[in-house]
């Protein structure tokens, strides 16, 4: 029956907050206190009864205290013969009180605290910080290590849990305490209120030198833990190619570097925590010394009873002890803030590409693009370049591709094909011009919706550390196994799915493909994209290089696949090696940003122009370098 009633007590109040507010998503504000209450607006009530909980508790030890003196006092006035006639009534009422009230005032604060706050509180924070930066722009995760973002948003969420209920918690019982000890010793005797009142202001002094350093180590100790968390988790991640290099010890010197930073900040925590440790005890020592010279004298005078003496005493001894408690838990709270500012840095910052006011969804009917005198620079669009100078991809870049036609884009590295693709997407703003598909700003309409209308495979297919079938449907939710089937079939997948087999004993499609998808070939991740565009079947296919790690022989089988795929399709295939494309309606070259030729394979090469000179030089069909001496351009492959 017990067990029944705690079960039911429980389920009822972890149920009183939603972990996953479903509130529109929306970029956390920068101000310390007004960053903290965007993730606490869900518990603030929960909150407020907490704190009122736990002044009552507060209160009812410093009552329990003054009981206990009153009773030293009767004890030693009263007749043991009547002294249970005269108080027995009281005693046991004081007894159930202590007995039942108590325990039920700590069961409602625990019930509130840690059912309703604890668990639920930071999960806010995880999901909504989880929720915006799945909406960042792809350039702010191009400048950051992955780990060092989930690293941020993992530890400002328990941090800003920590801060507040530090705030209302621990501070009210602390401020309650305190003050009920000063009013009972100010009832006996306004002299025994001195040695505290001593004590209160050194403890504040402390308080005023130590926590403001430990905040600030915190925050640099925060930064060092995730700089050192993203060092860690990007060698992992790249693991292969630190295998392919042999380049272990200089792996190991780049985290050490980064462990020494994180080292730094731990030696110069731990030297404050020394001398704080030493000076507490010191202030500590000297309040209990006060105190008890305090209460001997004016009890010796006569002026205090023996109960007020042991109350003094006992209190003193109280606030000795929760004086250590209280510092730590304050430098504590400091240090947490430290982090929540730390983590506000990253988690605060405002996507560069933003939704339109009143955006709409995208409807593509026919499937016409047109790029409109594109004028687009990396720098400003938030990626940094390596040489950390902007550059100038597209200035005044028109095309116009008509419904369901095919076209090939084809350039050197640099020259523009890939980016845009990724303008296409809406990866990054234009500074200028604009992308329009059926007559439709691809700026002002969601980025949902535009995506999804856009089926694309990278050169670099990357998969998500799940199943096969979540990975090929990913981009259709609602298929089928028997569509996820067709689709593999189509990719020419099906040779090798049902051979797989992860380390926990799943196979086929359930089998789990590794981080990135480590454990698939080049090959097959290429092909568990393909299957992946098939079954999305979106009306605007981009290709950028599909098929590049593929052999020839399932190349060949997958182009007849992906022929039928391109039907009543508008597509943009960028591509090294020109016979993959030349069947295609229309041929691009870019260069430079600009459009330099356009036509047919067969008038291009009857123009015997820059893509004539690229066919007759490739070999096997790949792009090399033209070194004709009276054309300086040096087409090669795009990446």
């Amino acid at each position: 029956m017990l067990k029944r009633l705690m079960t039911a007590a429980f389920d009822y109040f972890e149920s009183r907050v939603n972990p996953y507010p479903d509130d529109v998503v929306t970029t956390p504000p920068k101000g310390l206190f007004a960053f903290i209450w965007h993730f606490t607006r869900p518990v603030w009530p929960l909150l407020l009864i907490m704190s009122v909980l736990t002044a009552l508790v507060s209160a009812a030890e410093v009552v329990f205290f003054s009981t206990m003196g009153k009773l030293v006092d009767w004890l030693g006035e009263v007749e043991r013969a009547d002294f249970w006639a005269a108080n027995g009534g009281w005693l046991v009422g004081t007894g159930v009180a202590v007995l039942i009230g108590l325990p039920l005032l700590v069961l409602g604060q625990a019930l509130i605290t840690h059912q309703s706050i604890f668990g639920n509180y930071p999960m806010i924070g995880r999901w909504l910080s989880h929720r915006h930066m799945l909406g960042q722009s792809l350039a702010f995760y191009q400048d950051e290590f992955a780990g060092r973002v989930s690293q941020k948003v993992m530890q400002t969420a328990l941090a800003i849990r920590e801060t507040v209920t530090k705030v209302m918690d621990l501070m009210v019982y602390a401020i309650v305490y305190f003050t009920g000890a000063v009013y009972l010793l100010a009832q006996a005797d306004l002299w025994l209120v001195l040695p505290l009142g001593l004590w209160l202001v050194g403890y504040l002094a402390i308080m005023r030198y130590f926590i403001p350093r430990l905040r600030d180590i915190s925050m640099a100790q925060a930064d060092a833990r995730a700089q050192m968390t993203g060092r860690v988790v990007d060698s992992y991640s790249n693991i292969q190619t630190i295998k392919l290099f042999a380049d272990t010890q200089r792996e190991l010197g780049y985290a050490k570097d980064a462990m020494q930073g994180f080292m730094g900040t731990v030696h110069r925590q731990m030297r404050l925590v020394t001398l704080l440790s030493v000076v507490m005890t010191l202030l500590n020592t000297l309040l209990l010394v006060g105190m008890a010279a305090m209460v001997i004298t004016t009890w010796y005078f006569e002026v205090i009873s023996l109960g007020v003496l042991a109350i003094a005493i006992a209190l003193v001894m109280r606030v000795r002890f929760m004086s250590d408690w209280i510092l730590w838990e304050v430098a504590g709270l400091f240090e947490n803030i430290g982090t929540v500012q730390d983590g506000m840095n990253t988690i605060a910052q405002e996507p560069t590409v933003k939704e339109a006011p009143n955006a709409q969804a995208l409807t593509v009917p026919q499937g016409k693009i047109v790029f409109d005198s594109l004028r687009f620079e990396y720098a400003q669009a938030g990626v940094e370049e390596k040489q950390g100078e902007t550059k100038n991809v597209f200035d005044g870049f028109s095309l116009s591709i008509a419904p369901g036609e095919k076209i090939g884009l084809i350039g050197r590295s640099g020259a523009g094909k890939s980016t845009l693709a990724n303008l296409l997407l809406r990866f990054y703003d234009l500074q200028g011009g604009r992308i329009l598909i059926d007559g439709q700003n691809i700026a002002e309409v969601t980025q949902a919706s535009l995506r999804h209308q856009i089926g694309m495979v990278t050169q670099d297919t990357s998969l998500l550390h799940r199943s096969l079938r979540d990975n090929i449907r990913y981009g259709s939710p609602e298929a089928t196994d028997e569509d996820i089937w067709q689709a593999v079939r189509r990719a020419h997948a099906d040779s090798f799915i049902n051979e797989l087999v992860d380390p926990r004993g799943r196979r086929g499609l359930d089998a789990h493909v590794g981080e990135r998808g480590v454990k698939l070939s080049g090959g097959q991740r290429q092909r568990i994209a393909i299957a992946r565009v098939l079954l999305k079947n979106a009306p605007i296919l981009v290709l950028d290089e599909a098929t590049s790690a593929l052999d020839s022989e399932v190349e060949a089988a997958i182009q007849e696949q992906l022929e039928t795929l391109m039907e009543g399709k508008t597509v943009i295939a960028i591509a090294h090696r020109l016979s993959t494309i030349a069947m295609l309606d229309r041929l691009i070259v870019v260069d430079e940003g600009r459009m330099v030729e356009s036509g047919t394979h067969q008038e291009l090469l009857a123009r015997n122009g820059i893509y004539a000179r690229l066919w007759q030089r490739q070999s096997g069909g790949f792009i090399g370098l033209d070194v004709n001496d009276d054309n300086p351009h040096i087409i090669q492959a795009d990446q």
